[in-house]
């Protein structure tokens, strides 16, 4: 047994060193050989960063929204885009959240928190002097609003009950604002004007960053609702957010502020819900197809390129042994046995498969750090497992495709071979 692992162990390093000697020889012939696997681990490694650069970017968003917070609204964003289902449904009054909080304050196992109503617009510009931005998000709520937010302020503070009461014109603004139109002083203090009124700013958000790198959360105004009314007077988008106790408990939560609303809405039983209730996971639904179609995409291009390159390793290792039939005789006729030729063969196309795979990482990992420096904000992730799982693609592939040459090799008659020329 231990002569046998000792022989085994020879073969191996005699086999390697054969396969070393022959890529060498052939370094262009070798890389083009081991192209296609270059591009299939590139495929799947990049697939794989995608999808976790995807996760990380929704997880983050979805924080920023906040796990524990749920939204009453006119529209589900489980059906977005469907606005013609949602037409006809009369709009969110802002006097709901009153009315809610008051139920909640008179049912100590109520599972929400507290309610903040929310009117809006994106079409907002705001000035500073000769400073000017367009399309800011815009928010009139009241003071539970913090509450029910995940940021916090980095600087000043939050309008009062009695402020929120009385509509003053206050507002605290988002970090993109305050860079764009205060770069070199506290905005603290100054009024900035909003369509035709002058509104004082009384508190900054610490920097949040983008939901789903669409929407800015750094981008916003918030004030009172009387003040937002002032300015721009009522619109339909309205919603109510509601903070929950527990956010492993948001079914219950989710029907318990349904039943509300249905009682405020003063609906019959049976009669269909003229609301949406929304949270987080609605954007995870729709999520998942997204994914999937970037792991089908990646796994088609990937199944290709391998089975290209494959195809390539097989036919390059069938020329490979013709190339080298004189030789196979002549390692048989002094005593070389089937198993060390095939595993000279199987050797140098895992060798060469190996190797397409290690360019494919070392590619895939400089792409990756590219889009890391040219765009910061671009979630991506480069996860270790990406590069187990390479490896183990690479040799099965060198495997598959070095097997059938390499037992075409080994089974050569030693005269046949002598005599071939």
């Amino acid at each position: 047994m231990k002569g046998q692992l000792k022989q085994l162990r020879y073969e191996t390093t005699e086999s390697l060193n054969i396969a070393v000697y022959q890529i060498r020889s052939n370094k262009t012939r070798s890389f083009l050989t081991a192209l296609g696997v270059i591009i299939g681990i590139v495929a799947i490694t990049m697939m794989g960063t995608a999808i976790n650069g995807i996760d990380i970017g929704f997880e983050k968003s979805l924080a920023m929204i906040g796990y524990d917070v749920i939204y009453v609204q006119k529209a589900s964003w489980s059906t977005m885009g469907q606005w013609w289902k949602y037409r006809n449904r009369p709009d969110i009054e802002t006097g709901f959240a009153t009315q809610i909080n008051r139920t909640i304050a008179g049912n100590p196992y109520s599972e929400l928190v507290v309610a903040a109503p929310q009117m809006s617009t994106f079409q907002a510009s705001a000035r500073y002097r000769d400073r000017m931005l367009q399309q800011i998000f815009s928010m009139g709520t009241n003071q539970d609003y913090l509450q029910t937010a995940s940021g916090d302020l980095s600087e000043g503070r939050f309008f009062t009950p009695q402020e929120s009461a009385s509509g003053d014109m206050v507002c605290v603004i988002g970090d993109d604002i305050a860079t764009g139109l205060f770069p070199h002083e506290s905005p603290l203090g100054k009024s900035i004007r909003l369509k035709n009124s002058n509104i004082k700013v009384i508190g900054l958000f610490r920097k949040q960053g983008k939901f789903l790198g669409l929407f800015s959360f750094d981008n916003q105004v918030i004030m009172p609702l009387g003040a937002f009314t002032k300015i721009y007077g009522k619109t339909s988008f309205v919603s109510i957010r509601i903070k929950i106790r527990d956010e492993r408990r948001v079914t219950e939560a989710k029907e318990e502020i349904t039943g509300q609303m249905r009682r405020l809405r003063r609906l019959a039983p049976g009669e269909e819900d003229d609301f949406s209730v929304n949270e987080q996971q609605a954007f995870k639904s729709q999520l998942d197809p997204i994914k999937n179609g970037i792991a089908v995409a990646g796994i088609f291009i990937t199944g290709m390129s391998l089975f290209v390159g494959a195809i390539g390793i097989m036919n390059i290792t069938f020329v490979s042994v013709k190339e080298r039939t004189r030789e196979i005789g002549l390692r048989k006729a002094l005593g070389a046995r089937r198993r060390t030729i095939l595993l000279q063969f199987l050797i140098e196309s895992v060798m060469i498969c190996l190797i397409g795979g290690l360019v494919g990482l070392v590619t895939a990992v400089s792409i990756t750090f590219s889009v890391q420096f040219l765009m910061p904000e671009f979630p991506v992730r480069f996860s270790p497992m990406l590069v187990v799982a390479s490896l183990v693609v690479s040799v099965a592939t060198g495997i598959i495709s070095g097997l059938a040459p390499a037992i075409s090799a080994s089974k050569l008659d030693p005269a046949d071979s002598l005599r071939y020329e």
